[in-house]
């Protein structure tokens, strides 16, 4: 299927490595021209490197900077001209439980996850084409909580209604936003989780036997899902939590 993705122009956050990149992977292979960032210098200029500079710039930006959201939408379009949309992952909140996790923790993912996902989602909505797809990467945490990551489960589910009351709001003029709610996916950052067990191995089989599909997903599928929501293709889709799990959720 061509998702006619080529020539558009698409900002990608959290792209140096893990979903983030697996999408801009898959949304360059497409023909898309992208503005990637994360908050270290070397590694997002390494995957812009990676995913070929002649269609992909790099910024290192923190999502909780206030004045990075308009940097990299002010990137976009002078670079490219215009901007069709975002893929705003907002990394992993420091594991813990709601009893331990110290308050400093959990306002620095605020600024991070929540008021930094949500500036990106207004400049590119203030700045987009015709047809702009915005799309959260939150989590199944959105729909049941994770044990041991309890500033996961308490921001996400909040920053999945802010991305509803937004497709509310810029459906009338035709920006779609959805959100995508990933389970255990093979990433560095589920090995790590994996790994606080002391038995990383035994941690996944265990975790493998309550999916449906009997195993993690890829990075890969992951990505390739994220840039249909992005594409054109997905014209009539907003306002959706898209869980990609395998199964794995036992919610509506």
């Amino acid at each position: 299927m061509d998702l006619r993705l080529r020539d558009r122009t698409y900002i990608v956050t959290g792209a140096s490595g893990g979903l983030g990149f697996a999408a801009a992977q898959a949304l360059v292979d497409e023909g898309a021209r992208l503005v990637i960032s994360s908050r270290d210098e070397e590694s997002i200029t390494r995957a812009a490197a990676t995913l070929g500079t002649s269609r992909v710039v790099g910024i290192a930006t923190d999502n909780a900077d206030p004045e990075g959201a308009e940097r990299l939408v002010a990137t976009a379009v002078a670079k490219w001209g215009s901007l069709h949309g975002a893929l705003i992952s907002v990394g992993g909140p420091t594991p813990g439980s709601a009893m331990d996790t110290n308050e400093d923790d959990w306002r620095n993912a605020f600024d991070s996850v929540f008021l930094g996902g949500l500036r990106i989602a207004r400049a590119v909505a203030r700045s987009g084409e015709d047809g702009t797809s915005i799309a959260f990467v939150l989590s199944s945490s959105v729909k049941s909580p994770i044990g041991g990551l309890a500033i996961s489960n308490g921001l996400r589910p909040g920053l999945a209604m802010v991305a509803k009351t937004l497709a509310d709001e810029l459906g009338p003029s035709g920006t779609r936003v959805n959100g995508l709610l990933p389970g255990r996916i093979a990433t560095d950052r589920l090995k790590q989780l994996d790994g606080k067990s002391g038995n990383p191995d035994e941690a996944r089989r265990q975790s493998e036997k309550q999916i449906p599909l009997r195993r993690y997903g890829t990075p890969e599928e992951f990505g390739q899902i994220a840039a249909f929501v992005l594409s054109p293709v997905a014209s009539y889709l907003t306002g959706a939590m898209i869980p990609i799990d395998g199964g794995a959720l036992r919610t509506l």
